[in-house]
């Protein structure tokens, strides 16, 4: 019943940008915390940003401070990761997480959108 869909992954140039959208159904959206991880090849996964749900704090990864910027529409139950100033280091597969408000709930995973960076 819930489902998180990413999309707009793709290939860019090295300082390309990219916007990553995450479509969340079968759950309040609203009160559910949502992030971006990403896994490249062979390496752990790992948290690159964070969204609350309630007064809509971020957080991010030192790594792409200043390039990416996470961004919620509770309207649209969609959360945003825009990515600029693309490096090769950011390919991997990006991921989106819902996590309830309680730590009785279970958290949801969306099936991951590619993106790559390189020339």
């Amino acid at each position: 019943q819930v489902q998180l869909v990413e999309s707009g992954g793709g290939l860019v140039q090295p300082g390309g940008s990219l916007r990553l959208s995450c479509a969340a159904s079968g759950l309040p959206f609203s009160v559910y915390a949502m992030s971006w991880h990403r896994q490249a090849p062979g390496k752990e996964r790992e948290l690159v940003a964070s969204i609350a749900s309630a007064n809509g704090i971020t957080n991010y990864v030192n790594s792409v401070k200043g390039r990416f910027t996470i961004s919620r529409d509770n309207a649209k139950n969609t959360v945003y990761l825009q990515m600029n100033s693309l490096k090769p280091e950011d390919t991997a597969v990006y991921s989106c997480k819902a996590d309830p408000p309680f730590p009785t709930g279970r958290s949801y995973w969306g099936q991951g959108t590619q993106v790559t960076v390189s020339s």
